[in-house]
């Protein structure tokens, strides 16, 4: 019988420059950017918590100081909220560094593409299955996603990849997979295209930044010539590990929002704010009566609906 392995590690790359949202990242990464109070990096380390990983390692770059700062602890600002009694304060800031959790950082020296940045965290992810999140890639689920990518792959031991039907326009933002019929939720992919241009794209199914990878992917990365804008790509080293073992694709439940762009930043900003238990009503109230933009109050009432479901 096979021998059941569990996921213990995730690995978070966040060396990017975040040109994108220029000038809020000139001087601080993207990945501290907040929606309503979280920084978008702790929604993904989150996620991976709640997937039972307790391990996360980090491939940093310059400017990423915060990240570290973020997940250390803040001895400062502890006593403080301890000496004014505010304990609700003190446990949530506690609550982002759990006694369980390790943390580990690992530079990575030139942006030379996804694949590149995951395998300058292959010394710390050793001989082991580990999941790989982008958080960019805001996913809200129930349970979530890659909770769900998770109990998939205590039952099938292979690299499994987040799936979406996206429009075929967009085909060029993603890696598109062609796949077989799905199997208990999970597709066996036959292809693997990175950014292909919609005219040859192999299927409207596009790779989000969620992933469960077999050690054996570090092998292909490594080996792989660079691929679409000179970068050594990590789908080009799945597809690679395609040919060795088999890689499925999981169409997750649940919503994600593209918050590397400005776009997917606000949607999710507007919506999970509207679902806040701390100020979702006061703000829900302030988008019903908010009149600059808006051609009526009913119209404005059926899109808070929209957004809530």
């Amino acid at each position: 019988m096979k021998k059941v392995t569990t996921l213990k590690k995730a690995v978070f790359p966040v060396a990017g420059l975040g040109t994108r949202f220029l000038p809020a990242t000139k001087a601080q990464p993207k990945e501290m950017l907040p929606v309503v109070d979280k920084p978008l990096i702790q929604y993904a380390v989150e996620e991976a918590y709640a997937a039972g990983i307790r391990h996360m390692i980090f491939v940093t770059g310059r400017n990423k100081r915060a990240i570290e700062d973020h997940f250390d602890t803040a001895y400062e600002l502890e006593t403080e909220l301890e000496a004014a009694k505010k304990h609700h304060l003190l446990e949530l800031v506690r609550s982002m560094n759990p006694g369980d959790m390790d943390f580990s950082y690992v530079r990575q020296p030139r942006s030379l593409g996804l694949g590149h940045a995951v395998l300058c965290a292959e010394h710390l992810v050793g001989d082991e299955p580990f999941a790989v999140l982008l958080a960019d890639d805001l996913m809200v689920g129930k349970p979530p996603v890659l909770a769900q990518m998770a109990a998939k792959f205590e039952q099938i031991q292979h690299s499994i990849l987040a799936v979406q039907e996206v429009p075929i326009e967009q085909t060029r933002r993603y890696g598109i997979v062609a796949t077989e019929a799905a199997v208990d939720g999970l597709m066996k992919i036959k292809k693997m295209v990175e950014k292909p241009a919609p005219e040859v794209a192999p299927s409207r199914m596009g790779v989000a930044g969620r992933y469960i990878l077999t050690p054996a992917v570090f092998r292909h990365i490594r080996n792989q010539p660079t691929g679409v804008g000179g970068e050594i790509q990590l789908t080009d080293g799945i597809a690679g590990l395609m040919a060795e073992e088999g890689v499925y694709a999981y169409q997750y439940t649940g919503k994600r929002y593209d918050c590397g762009s400005k776009e997917g930043f606000l949607e999710a900003t507007v919506e999970l704010a509207l679902q806040h238990s701390e100020v979702g009503a006061y703000f829900r109230n302030y988008l019903e009566n908010l009149q600059i933009g808006w051609s009526g109050r009913e119209r404005r009432k059926q899109n808070l609906v929209a957004l809530s479901d």
